[in-house]
């Protein structure tokens, strides 16, 4: 018979060890407690290298010894630190070897789901105010886009769900994927290296962004303010479609659009082709009528003009009729100027004999040729005295000339100030002069100055 099976008198009436105390108290509190709901704060946390995890979870009266053992802490996502506040599942034991109450830990949760949503709201406000979210700085959605991207998982369900709604609504519209991971800690980093991508390679109108549903830690990676300012940064427009249509993330307030689904995502971005087939059957039924329209009016116009238009062998025949009337008016005309011009021109011919030129033009013609002779003698002798006057000015120039003067080997010094040497008192060692020749310049530096007593003739 165990302690466990004891009849209680016998309990009461037998003598314990320390150990078998702690066994009894051990098998009493793990048989009678379920697997209990804990909530509490994180305090003393162990990690021991065996991988075994203990701690204390606390509220703000009381604490409890907690252990959560590695086969368990294995498949958790996150790690817990002191001070965080964590949901925990297990069941109550005793650490017989110490005698101390514990919770053994089977399963353990982030309780700071509000936490998450105080970060949440912080980051929406600061980027909010930043002006990430103003409709204004929006881009407008393609309305018939010839490529879609989609940056999301290529094994998740939105792809499958985006493509499926594309190929009913509009299969002409191309797809291209930008494969990423949309859940984790990589996943920002790799959604950001999509979009640019996208961007650098410039072969789609819009990109969608986005995943299937799950919790607030799933979508987490869309939070991410990293992520927000690349999709505010991006060259192609964006529409986000995270999660459900409870779902808001981030990359929802500062894309171009927000769609409550992947697939609605591919609603807003396709035409119907049941809709535009409509469409376009109706104006070709517009563009039919319109050029029956056209048609009539013109047949009409045309048998008006039918009717108003003479045969053209009728009109040659007027046109040639009304041609040789006027080539008579015209012939008539001719022959009535021609005598009168000609009555005109026996009329001068008959003054001009009357008064003839001839001698007088002779006349004047031999004046002309005396005239033109005494020009040309009288310019002749101008030009020899105009000569000979402009050389003895020229000889009397050069002979005053400074040039000439240097060309017979004599030099012109001049201060740094341009100012004409005349006396060595004009000068002290270490002035630069600037001497003159007949062939270019001299600059020289006094290093001595003499003064040559100059003789006066009486």
């Amino acid at each position: 018979m165990t302690m466990k099976t004891m009849p209680s008198q016998e309990l009461q009436d037998h003598t314990f060890s320390v150990t078998e105390l702690n066994l009894l108290a051990k098998n009493l509190l793990e048989d009678t407690l379920p697997a209990v709901w804990l909530e509490g704060e994180v305090s003393n946390l162990s990690m021991h290298s065996s991988g075994h995890w203990y701690l204390s979870l606390k509220d703000d009266e009381s604490q409890i010894r907690a252990a959560m053992f590695k086969n368990r802490n294995q498949f958790l996502r996150f790690r817990p630190k002191n001070g965080a506040h964590v949901r925990v599942k297990g069941r109550i034991s005793l650490y017989a070897p110490r005698g101390e109450y514990q919770f053994i830990i089977e399963h353990m949760e982030d309780a700071g789901i509000g936490a998450l949503q105080r970060a949440f709201e912080q980051l929406k406000n600061k980027l909010n105010a930043e002006g990430l979210f103003d409709p204004a700085r929006k881009r407008p959605l393609p309305t018939l886009p010839k490529c879609i991207g989609l940056v999301t998982s290529p094994t998740g369900a939105a792809v499958h769900d985006i493509l499926t709604v594309l190929n009913r609504r509009f299969p002409l519209i191309d797809v291209v994927i930008y494969p990423t991971a949309v859940q984790g800690a990589e996943a920002p980093a790799q959604i950001i290296a999509a979009i640019r991508s996208a961007n650098a390679r410039r072969e789609c109108d819009v990109l969608i962004v986005g995943r299937g549903g799950g919790s607030l830690e799933d979508l987490w990676a869309f939070n991410d303010e990293t992520l927000a300012r690349c999709i505010a940064a991006s060259g192609i427009p964006i529409v986000s479609a995270v999660g459900h249509q409870v779902d808001f993330t981030i990359a929802d307030f500062v894309a171009d659009a927000r769609a409550p689904t992947p697939s609605a995502a591919a609603e807003l971005l396709s035409p119907d082709q049941i809709e535009w087939q409509q469409i376009l059957q109706q104006q070709e039924r517009k563009l039919i009528n319109a050029m029956q329209r056209w048609l009539r009016n013109t047949n009409q116009q045309l048998t008006q003009w039918q009717s108003r238009l003479k045969h053209p062998g009728k009109r040659l025949e007027e046109q040639h009729q009304k041609l040789d009337e006027l080539n008579t008016r015209l012939q008539n005309a001719m022959q009535r100027q021609l005598a009168q011009q000609q009555l005109a021109l026996d009329h001068q011919q008959k003054r001009l004999s009357a008064q003839s030129p001839q001698q007088l033009i002779s006349r004047m013609h031999t004046q002309v040729s005396h005239a033109s002779q005494q020009l040309r003698q009288h310019m002749q002798a101008l030009l020899f005295r105009q000569r000979t006057q402009f050389l003895t000015a020229t000889a009397r120039l050069e002979a005053l000339s400074p040039l000439a003067t240097l060309a017979r080997g004599y030099s012109i010094a001049k201060t740094e100030t341009g100012q004409v040497l005349l006396n060595s008192q004009q000068v002290l060692p270490g002035d630069v002069l600037t001497t003159q020749l007949a062939h270019g310049t001299v600059i020289s530096t006094v290093t001595e100055t003499q003064i040559v007593a100059t003789m006066h003739s009486s």
